[in-house]
Formats: C-alpha cells, structure tokens, sequence
C-alpha cells in the first residue's frame, strides 16, 4: 500500500502544525503595527488552521471507506472547512471589529504555508 490512512493524519496534523506555527510568527511581526493587526493575523491564520483540523478530522474519520464514500466524506469535510472560515471571518471583521486586511493576510499566511508544505512533501 502506497498511501495509509495513518499517514494521511500524519501529514493533516503535520500541515496543521506548520500553518499554526506560521501564523504565530506572522501575527509577531505584525505586533508590530499594532495590538489589533496582530490579533487580525491572528486570528485569520487560526481561523483557516483551525477549518484545515477540522476537515481533516473528518475527511480521515471511518477507516477505509468505497472511492464513493471516501469522496463524499472529503467533500463534507471540505464544506464544514470553509464553513468555519466564513464565520470566523464574520467574527473576526463584523464583531470584533478587527482590520479586515490583517486577517486575511493572516488566512493567506496560513494558505500558503500548507502550499510550502506539500511543495517540501513532494520533494521527498
């Protein structure tokens, strides 16, 4: 076998890592320019590290599953994924009243940590 499920969670809580780590560092630097960018990055960041956990958990969830089945379950992990960002943008921007270009580039940060990533991962 190529490709196990346990490397799968390996690899999610691997890319999960580095997007939290990446996002720390990220919103360090943007203390400073301020308590609210810093949070803005901050929370940005985890708002999509926190979704890729989550999609991760459930897309992984069940063992082995039918091509049917396993493209479904990624598909509704995918969906709760971005459900969290969205809302967790709303909160971020609508309620807390955070800078709305902070936290997303905070979310970018984070995006393309997990593109680093698997750029690393295929190199082997």
């Amino acid at each position: 076998m190529l490709n196990s499920i346990a490397a799968g969670r390996r690899l999610a809580l691997r890319t999960v890592t580095i997007q939290a780590a990446v996002t720390l560092v990220a919103a360090l630097v943007a203390l400073l320019y301020g308590r609210d960018a810093a949070l803005g990055v901050l929370s940005g960041g985890g708002v999509l590290a926190l979704g890729s956990l989550l999609a991760a958990w459930k897309g992984l969830a069940g063992g082995v599953a039918s091509a049917g089945g396993a493209l479904w379950r990624l598909l509704v992990a995918l969906a709760l994924k971005w459900m969290v960002v969205v809302a967790g943008f709303y909160l971020a921007i609508a309620v807390w009243q955070l800078p709305p270009l902070a936290v997303i580039a905070g979310a970018v940060i984070a995006a393309l940590a997990v593109v680093a990533n698997m750029s690393w991962q295929a190199r082997g």
